[in-house]
């Protein structure tokens, strides 16, 4: 039974008693949203929305391995060791919120989170306790995809959503994905700045002059927006996601090129420095917090990177030190479970404190403003049967995010080997899509959470051993790299049908051993297998979107119930604080 909103404050109350709210995730006071004014200038952070509209349940990850300096820093620690390091009581509303222990017990409890509406009414309050021409709304990127409507609407939904919340300065990553044209158009449609220094036009882009930002420096986007607020000047540099045409189609983005673009960024900030003579210059990031923290150590004169991509809810920010002092380096979360809120006071040109706190958003505990709600009721009414079929009751706990395999990649990977009769089954290692407690019934909307993008087409094709251990190896790589510069997308691919041994400390081609089918017969390099996946990166697959074919399972089935994960022997390091048991509770 949810708990109500006498009995969420008393909680909060008896939390802050306990010691349980560090300064770091929440104010001293009874109300989580009562934060004491403090400084000259508020910046308000949002990312990776994934455009949730409405609250949503988001279960945590049980496995966020960190790999060398990563090793046991935020946001690599996860479950019992997370409430440790930060204070936070077992059982609790911000237990709830930022870990995954016990879950479907606690969701039940205090509720969805995030939800535009809410997010309205908070942010408008939030402003206006600090004064409006003081505060500026950020979002770092990934709200334009993730949901059925979003995509329907080809982000235009979350144009207008953005429009009417306010944000005043974005940059992006799936944004991208759309075709140049529908981007060119939402773009125009969006009502603030978006900001993007390390997106250049390509040689053939600039030769055929091709629209640019600067066409003197190649810049694709603005690179930078300059804000008075309250008297005092910041900076907001933006950073997209660097490897968009790698980790997504490139023919999305045939005239960009992207990457993280330190040295562009060191001369950008002394150009700044010299030309404007800003109070704080701020990176707006999509890179993902272990690249913020290594980019922050190498390129000094940045205050605070609000950061994105990797949806981790980190609420203390990681001091970096660098050649001229520290850079703070924050991520808040994803699917607009929370709202960062930075508070800066200046004295002497420059940042002389600061004081941060991630607010999770109670759906069940903030008014939803009258005219978000409106919106969002009157954007979906014209797909509203479609979203709400009924295809299954799930029986237990669905959920994505980890380093491997969760229950609902389980059911999607189910989905493809039965549509193809396929041997094995191969699934992305995205970060976005909700959760869905037991009981619950999922609708078509919740599928399209998991599935809603541009390139949804399934296959099915013949791979040798070699071919199938070549992408584990890259896959592994690519996520456990102990340089997070070469660390370039989501979370490990998700497989079925086959099972194998990952040690992450080794070098590439060397991580992934013990390749087997579920029969136990082990993988042989040269023998062929099919193989079924989706969201193919490369040239366009000819099998239907995948939504079709997991909604056509799930009708099929009309129960469901994942009760394991197929998640790889892994040879680890013991006493890893970013590795839980996925099914671990609060006891």
């Amino acid at each position: 039974m949810n708990i109500n909103r006498r009995e969420f404050i008393q909680a909060l109350a008896v939390a802050g008693v306990s010691g349980m709210v560090p300064a770091g995730v929440a104010s001293a006071g009874t109300n989580l949203y009562d934060i004491p004014t403090f400084g000259d200038v508020r910046l308000l952070h949002i990312t990776d929305s994934h455009a949730q509209v409405n609250p949503v349940y988001y279960r945590e990850p049980h496995i966020n391995i960190g790999m060398g300096d990563s090793w046991g820093r935020p946001p690599h620690i996860v479950g019992h060791e997370f409430l440790k390091q930060f204070g936070i009581s077992p059982n609790s509303p911000e237990a709830y919120a930022f870990t995954y222990n016990d879950f479907p017990a606690l969701a039940e409890k205090f509720g969805k989170l995030g939800g535009y509406a809410y997010i309205k009414s908070l942010i408008n309050q939030l402003r206006q306790e600090f004064g409006a021409d003081r505060t500026l709304l950020l979002d770092g990127g990934d709200s334009w995809q993730g949901t059925g409507t979003a995509l329907w609407t080809q982000g235009m939904e979350m144009v207008q959503v953005n429009n009417l919340l306010g944000v005043d300065v974005a940059t992006g990553h799936w944004e991208f994905t759309y075709a140049p044209e529908v981007f060119q158009r939402n773009l125009e449609a969006f009502a603030g700045e978006f900001v993007a220094q390390n997106v250049f036009l390509t040689e053939d882009a600039l030769f055929d002059e091709k629209p640019a930002y600067d066409d003197f420096t190649g810049h694709a986007f603005q690179p930078y927006t300059m804000k008075s607020l309250g008297g005092f000047d910041v900076a907001i540099i933006g950073q997209a996601f660097p490897y968009t045409p790698i980790a997504n189609p490139r023919r999305n983005v045939p005239d960009w090129t992207f990457g993280i673009r330190a040295d562009e960024l060191r001369e950008l900030i002394s150009t700044i420095r010299t030309n404007e003579n800003p109070d704080a210059i701020i990176l707006l990031s999509h890179n993902g917090m272990d690249v913020d923290v290594k980019l922050a150590g190498i390129v000094s004169g940045i205050d605070v990177i609000l950061g994105g991509h990797t949806h981790d809810a980190v609420p203390v920010p990681v001091r970096v030190a660098n050649d001229e002092g520290t850079t703070l380096v924050t991520n808040a979360g994803s699917n607009g479970k929370f709202v960062g809120v930075l508070d800066l006071k200046f004295a002497n040109q420059g940042v002389a404190d600061i004081r941060y706190r991630l607010l999770p958003v109670f759906g069940n505990f903030l008014s939803a403003d009258a005219e978000m709600e409106k919106f969002i009721r009157s954007s979906r009414s014209p797909f509203a049967e479609q979203l709400d079929e009924k295809l299954a009751v799930s029986e237990s706990l669905l959920f994505r995010r980890g380093n491997f395999n969760g229950t609902y990649d389980e059911l999607i990977c189910d989905a493809l080997r039965t549509e193809f009769s396929a041997q094995i089954a191969l699934s992305p290692g995205f970060r976005w899509g909700t959760s869905v407690i037991p009981g619950q019934t999922i609708t078509f909307e919740d599928v399209m959470a998991q599935t809603a993008m541009t390139y949804p087409e399934t296959y099915v094709r013949d791979m040798t051993g070699e071919t199938l251990k070549l992408i584990l190896e890259d896959v592994a790589d690519n996520s456990f790299n102990p340089d997070p510069f070469y660390q370039q997308g989501g979370d490990m691919v998700r497989v079925s049908g086959l099972s194998y041994t990952l040690e992450p400390a080794q070098t590439m081609g060397h991580r992934i051993s013990e390749m087997r089918l579920e029969t136990g017969e082990l993988i042989e390099a040269n023998k062929t297998y099919s193989v079924s996946g989706w969201a193919t990166v490369g040239e366009v697959s000819p099998g239907r979107a995948v939504w079709d074919v997991v909604a056509d399972h799930l009708r099929s089935k009309q129960t469901v119930s994942v009760e394991r994960v197929n998640q790889p022997q892994v040879i680890i390091k013991s006493g890893n604080p970013g590795f839980g048991t996925w099914n671990e509770d609060a006891a």
